[in-house]
């Protein structure tokens, strides 16, 4: 039987670009600022060759439980795991871990060790990897920790010493009132810290699952509010779904006011994304209550300015029939309920795609692809939708979208190819198993996983081709992910490198 975490971990993908050391690098997850799943990666392998491993150029354990995929930049690896297997002789025990890899051959750098939260397994589910994809700009990473923290790390590790201002590192990988460890050079700096419980007053839910969005100063990301153990009851209602910290400091820039958390089915784990329309940047949020927003980006801010509320450009809401009252009456209800979204908000070319539908355990099957015209203002619910594509099955996919088609997975173990502009069906693919991670379109392919553990190649066009399928014998419930000529795939309990050896 799986465990209640298996069944309710979201892996809620995309990430945006911020520019990197190298041109080919993955600094964040998917296309710059718009969340969308392509890469302009070339030469990537068309079979991944496990058997002889002759375009196997690394591989490395994660542990098991490894949901999040990785990202890429100056030669470094980062990716969640747990601490199953102790890279680290000093760490004994369940917790979550980041490791930072060499990129040439995944060897280890350093790891940010982070003991669990205690007292209740739904804050923090017991041997789960680090699930929020980091976010690398410069020296500097950005995410967020199985204990709901969002830190600011070094690059480099202590390689170069503890830069501060932040000093406790010791204190922080050890649990709470254990004495604290010596710092070495295999342990993360922490540059800054924000404990988004305690300091910004939410309630977790499962896991975090949290990517950092970069604009200038600003960090953007959802705070994954959720419901408690219950299932029945948000405990913190009137606690911010979407805030803003300054990127050196950590600082509380802005949060959203829209009483998200009120009409909350579940968590908060769908992250931001970014674009510009008639000159003017808007950043673009699906709710934890199935409701899409389009707010202000904002500028630069001083120290002493009061925290701001986000101004609402527009709202729309995919699901209006949905119930908006009571929503703890519809849990386990396959028919009616609510609907949430999970998937990552794609901008392209002033529309909005984005997945929304039923909560894939406890809420309605019913799923849609939503299109929707990103240069309206106010309450679109009704004006607001270009096409609308019904799918029967949940989706926690974000959408890839190139060559006017878009790509999209779901729960009911199929691939979508569709029209960009119309939302016509071109052709779906049976994967065999459901799939938990998007699409990934680059190098003219599509490269997808399965919960089977397959993982398909096929042509990115209109006419469906398979190239490739190949069986890892273990799930993946990740997104593939391409940079400097490299495809990486992992598992729940292993890391891959696969590059074209035939270039």
């Amino acid at each position: 039987m799986k465990s209640p975490f298996f069944r309710s971990i979201l892996i809620l993908v995309g990430c945006v670009f911020v520019q990197g050391a190298y041109a080919d690098d993955q600094p964040q997850w998917g296309e710059p600022y718009t969340r969308n799943m392509i890469s302009t990666e070339t030469g990537l392998p068309d079979t991944l060759d496990l058997e002889k491993g002759t375009n196997l150029k690394w591989s490395v354990s994660l542990g098991n439980n490894a949901y999040g995929s990785p990202t890429i930049a100056s030669g470094k690896v980062l990716i969640g795991a747990n601490n199953l297997e102790p890279r680290d002789p000093r760490h004994q025990g369940d917790r979550g871990v980041l490791l930072c890899l060499d990129e040439a051959d995944g060897s280890l750098q350093w790891q940010l060790v982070v003991p669990r939260i205690t007292g209740d397994k739904y804050k923090d589910w017991p041997m789960i990897a680090m699930c929020s994809p980091p976010t690398i700009e410069g020296d500097r990473i950005y995410t967020l920790t199985n204990r709901f923290e969002v830190v600011c790390l070094d690059l480099n590790g202590m390689a170069d010493g503890n830069d501060g201002p932040y000093q406790d590192e010791g204190r922080h990988m050890v649990p709470a009132g254990d004495e604290p460890m010596e710092v070495t050079a295999l342990d993360a700096d922490i540059i800054w810290m924000v404990d988004l419980v305690n300091e910004i007053g939410t309630y977790p839910h499962d896991q975090a699952h949290s990517s950092v969005l970069i604009d200038g100063p600003n960090l953007y990301l959802n705070t994954c509010n959720g419901v408690d153990n219950t299932h029945q009851k948000m405990r913190r209602p009137d606690a911010p779904s979407l805030i803003v910290l300054d990127k050196e400091t950590g600082r509380l820039v802005a949060k959203d006011n829209e009483g998200i958390g009120k009409l909350t089915f579940h968590s908060n784990w769908s992250s931001p994304s970014l674009g510009t329309i008639d000159g003017q940047k808007r950043i673009f949020f699906g709710g934890g209550n199935g409701v899409c927003y389009s707010f202000e980006a904002l500028g630069a801010s001083k120290a002493t300015d009061p925290v701001k509320t986000l101004k609402r450009i527009w709202r729309f809401d995919p699901d209006p029939t949905g119930p908006k009252e009571n929503v703890a009456e519809y849990l386990k209800n396959r028919e009616e309920s609510p609907s949430i979204v999970k998937g990552m908000p794609v901008f392209y070319k002033d529309r909005i795609y984005v997945t929304v539908g039923g909560d894939i355990w406890w809420g309605k099957e019913q799923a849609w692809l939503k299109c929707i015209d990103a240069s309206k203002s106010g309450d679109i619910t009704e004006t607001g939708e270009i096409w609308s594509y019904p799918m029967d099955h949940h989706s926690v996919s974000t959408p890839s979208i190139w060559n006017g088609l878009v790509f999209i997975t779901d729960c009911g173990r199929r691939v979508h190819c569709l029209d960009a502009e119309t939302g016509k069906l071109y052709w779906t693919h049976e994967l065999g198993k459901e799939a938990w991670g998007s699409t990934l379109v680059a190098d003219g392919k599509v490269y997808v996983g399965s919960l089977d553990g397959d993982v398909w190649v096929l042509a990115a066009d209109k006419e469906k081709r398979v190239i490739s399928m190949t069986d890892f014998k273990l799930r993946i419930a990740s997104t593939p992910v391409a940079a400097n000529g490299v495809l990486y795939v992992n598992t729940l309990k292993r890391l891959y490198a696969f590059e074209n050896t035939k270039k």
